[in-house]
């Protein structure tokens, strides 16, 4: 018997076996654990203006850290970056990076209002841009979430599409953009156990604060996670999502992939089954793209370390993500496409958000806390999503599952779109596209 029919039999007795032995799952109460250092009493939980600073002497020392640089070693002939960043890139890292103009770029970060407020002992600091015009629209709160290695930069272009009112809606859109704990400007926890899961408690708690008993969410990548299991875990508080990245984890989806690759056309059309099957090669080729997220759930202080310490060690790892996850192709090509999507200064002022911020660490240790044994015990993955959902499918995704897939968690699936262009950081790469999609998701109400 081979490899692949062996899995598939293996998949197909552990399907029917925790079918046969898991009652439906109930919503878990989870605490409202206090993350920070101090005393809960005497926490100030005003909603405070925040400006993001590039201080004199950390420009000063970045430059100087550049200047420093050790070159790499020479890549390989003909690796372009499949081995990683591209030696030969390293030197325009630096350059653009000497270039930039750090007076004007911290004028551009900070033209939306930007605030912090302290959520279970974390500053969160989060961008909080209202619509100018509402005469005749109802405003509808949205809180969008960014994932890693992103931030809420991610959302500068589509913001001012999502604020301004639409012909044919009788609504516009009030949007909340939250540093996730940990990333930014938003601080980390002092001790384990703040994952996914609890942030989707600690924004939800955010939203409270606000003045928001009920709002909708949006997000791609981490965002994607959290906004799904705020909406199962809190459905009384959120009416209705959109996500770049849908997917459903549930053990019957797991059982159902592996069973439909020996009847394909039962769940994907012909021209949809490479994006699919055969899973032998889509499961090589996540094990070949996931090298960074073991390290990140076993290890994050590790790399953390490193990359607070090295501009160009940390810039070369974001990179390489941002050339992979806009188009796979990228990896290929020995400048990674990186240009043919980005400008260098939107990509290193996203940098600059790590940098400044000293937040490489903090923000890595998302995936060690939530891949573990006490979020699996929770049994989020196989919890239903009963609010109304929308899911946008960009063609570079580093994930795909079929709309047969994706009912097996989201009940009460509104819309599937199959957009034409684009990859994972889809509000950066097609913000027209993407905000389209959210006005009919979420304005069509």
């Amino acid at each position: 018997m081979s490899l692949i029919k062996l899995a598939i039999a293996t998949g197909i007795l552990l399907g029917a076996s925790y079918l046969l032995n898991n009652p439906a799952p109930q919503i878990p109460v989870l605490p409202e654990t206090w993350w920070g250092p101090r005393n809960e009493e005497i926490v100030d939980k005003s909603i405070r203006p925040f400006k993001v600073v590039f201080p004199k002497k950390d420009v000063e020392d970045l430059k100087t850290r550049l200047r420093n640089t050790r070159m790499p070693q020479p890549s390989m002939e003909g690796t372009a970056w499949t081995y990683g960043i591209h030696s030969n890139f390293i030197p325009i890292i630096i350059d653009h990076w000497l270039k930039y103009d750090f007076q004007k770029r911290e004028a551009h970060i900070n033209k939306y209002p930007q605030f912090t407020t302290n959520i279970q002992g974390l500053d969160i600091h989060f961008l909080h841009v209202k619509p100018e015009k509402t005469e005749g629209k109802r405003v509808l709160p949205l809180l969008i979430l960014h994932g890693w290695p992103g931030s809420v930069l991610e959302f500068y272009k589509i913001i001012p599409l999502l604020t301004s009112p639409r012909k044919n809606f009788d609504v516009v859109f009030e949007i909340i953009a939250p540093s996730l704990p940990g990333f930014g400007f938003s601080s980390g926890a002092i001790k384990p156990g703040l994952g996914a899961t609890q942030m989707a408690v600690v924004l939800k708690n955010l939203m409270l604060r606000l003045g928001f008993q009920k709002f909708y969410s949006q997000g791609g990548d981490w965002g994607a996670i959290i906004t799904e299991q705020m909406a199962s875990l809190f459905p009384e508080h959120v009416s209705r999502i959109h996500s770049n990245m849908c997917v459903s984890t549930a053990p019957w989806t797991l059982f159902k992939t592996i069973l439909y690759s020996l009847f394909p056309s039962l769940i994907v059309s012909d021209e949809d089954y490479h994006l699919l099957y055969p899973l032998s090669k889509h499961w090589v080729q996540m094990f070949k793209n996931s090298a960074y997220f073991h390290l990140q759930a076993t290890r994050p202080d590790i790399i953390g370390i490193a990359f607070s310490d090295s501009p160009v060690g940390f810039a070369a790892y974001i990179l390489e993500k941002f050339a992979g996850a806009t188009n796979k192709s990228n990896l290929l090509k020995d400048d990674g496409g990186l240009f043919e999507t980005f400008t260098p200064d939107e990509l290193i002022d996203n940098l600059m958000m790590y940098w400044i911020s000293n937040s490489q660490t903090t923000s890595m240790r998302i995936y060690a806390e939530s891949f573990n044994h006490d979020r699996y015990k929770l049994g989020l993955d196989s919890l239903p999503i009963t609010v109304p959902s929308a899911c946008a499918q960009f063609p570079n995704e580093i994930f795909y599952q079929p709309k047969g897939l994706l009912k097996d968690r989201f009940k009460n699936l509104i819309r599937v779109t199959r957009m034409p262009r684009g990859g994972h950081f889809a509000a950066m790469e097609e913000p027209e596209l993407l905000a389209d999609d959210i006005w009919l998701s979420l304005g069509n109400i």
